[in-house]
């Protein structure tokens, strides 16, 4: 929660010292971070809905085995690319889920 609530004041600082801010949370983005790389907060809920599906039927829960997200999601801020002077390669570009301007 600490980064989720200085973000702001992190991006300004990153963008006053020209270094960029790589976040686990695709929103944090949207707010002015570079790029995020993880899962995002939707597939997470359907991913454990799933689980609770499955314990609601009279699957144990220490019997479940530990899942990790389905999928990870790349955001990038080209705004905050070029506010600090940064050139994201096409090939990172192309591969990205999300492009925030």
């Amino acid at each position: 929660m600490l980064v989720g609530s200085s973000i702001d004041l992190l991006i300004a600082k990153s963008f006053r010292e020209k270094l960029p801010i790589i976040v686990h949370d695709g929103a944090l983005v949207q707010r002015g971070a570079l790029v995020s790389y993880g899962t995002d907060c939707y597939s997470l809920g359907i991913q454990a809905a799933k689980l609770v599906v499955k314990v609601l039927k009279g699957a144990r829960p220490a019997d479940l085995p530990i899942e990790t997200p389905d999928r990870l999601m790349l955001a990038v801020n080209l705004a905050a690319a070029k506010a600090i002077g940064l050139r994201i390669p096409r090939t990172v570009l192309e591969r990205a889920d999300r492009l925030v301007e």
